[in-house]
């Protein structure tokens, strides 16, 4: 989509649905974990997510589904995963505002995979929103001076690996349209859990089923909700915005789970938000005068 098409208030509204969305699902998330295996939750999810879309294929036939761009689409799904699969993971063993946030330090991870995929090399102007986030996330890393965390090493895996389904969905939204991407999406996923999901295999208690219905719909809507927003306005409006769910996720961490970050934490998570906004500011303001 060119930007001449863009819409920003509508784009930036399906932003902050997704916030708000995400945050939500971060508390089904971690009160399915005590129940039910994290590779379990990931497969369910997807494959309701699969079962959501068939009516839509039925519909459209199979030739919706024509492409030219399956490499892309594989690299969006195995990424969204990844993504899902490794925060998940983090929510379970560390507080939801650490995982929240860890996850949407994505905009600090975007230049790399413009960097790698694109050959885009990174101004100097980049490179100090860039210090300043990871030097946040160092921090957040080391809960109580105890040294590197292994728990929100794998949290920031999924800011890595959704960094690379924000430039692969954006890349997808300039020819595909939404249901061809959100199915492609869910169905790659869907494969990739698999594996994981029938080693960790174990009878599904019934009261956790209205749980996992609610997680496959709220990603689903989450995922309908993102592509959208990145189809009507760039990430330098999009990826700003997610810090708020960050803000929501951290608000239910404290009322359930009367979980408050320490002052480090908040030092780090200061600076990964001023790290993540001014990076993406900076790459808008470059492009532009380019």
């Amino acid at each position: 989509m060119s930007s001449s098409s863009h819409n920003i208030p509508v784009g930036a509204t399906f932003a902050l649905a997704t916030t708000v969305v995400m945050s939500l699902a971060a508390v089904l998330i971690k009160l399915t974990s005590a129940s039910v295996s994290i590779e379990m939750i990931v497969f369910f999810q997807y494959l309701l997510c699969v079962l959501v879309m068939l009516p839509w294929l039925r519909q459209a036939g199979l030739t919706a589904l024509k492409t030219t761009r399956i490499g892309t689409h594989l690299l969006r799904g195995l990424c969204g995963w990844a993504c899902f699969y490794t925060y998940y993971l983090a929510l379970e063993k560390i507080p939801l505002v650490d995982a929240a946030l860890l996850r949407n330090a994505a905009p600090l991870c975007v230049p790399l995979w413009l960097l790698v995929w694109h050959r885009v090399g990174l101004h100097w102007l980049s490179w100090l929103p860039l210090l300043l986030g990871f030097i946040g996330i160092a921090l957040i890393m080391q809960p109580e001076g105890e040294g590197f965390s292994r728990w929100h090493l794998v949290g920031f895996m999924a800011a890595l690996t959704l960094a690379g389904s924000i430039v692969s969905t954006r890349a997808l939204t300039e020819t595909e349209p939404v249901n061809r991407i959100l199915f492609y999406y869910f169905l790659i996923s869907t494969l990739a859990a698999l594996p994981l999901a029938l080693l960790q295999w174990q009878p599904l208690p019934l009261q956790s089923i209205p749980y996992l219905v609610l997680i496959a719909g709220s990603i689903w809507l989450t995922m309908w909700l993102y592509t959208r927003s990145y189809s009507h306005a760039p990430a330098s409006v999009i990826a700003p915005l997610s810090y708020f769910g960050v803000v929501l996720t951290g608000l239910w961490g404290w009322l359930i789970w009367d979980q408050v970050p320490t002052s480090i934490a908040w030092a780090g998570i200061g600076l990964v938000m001023l790290g993540g906004i001014s990076s993406v500011w900076i790459g808008a303001r470059l492009q532009s005068r380019h």
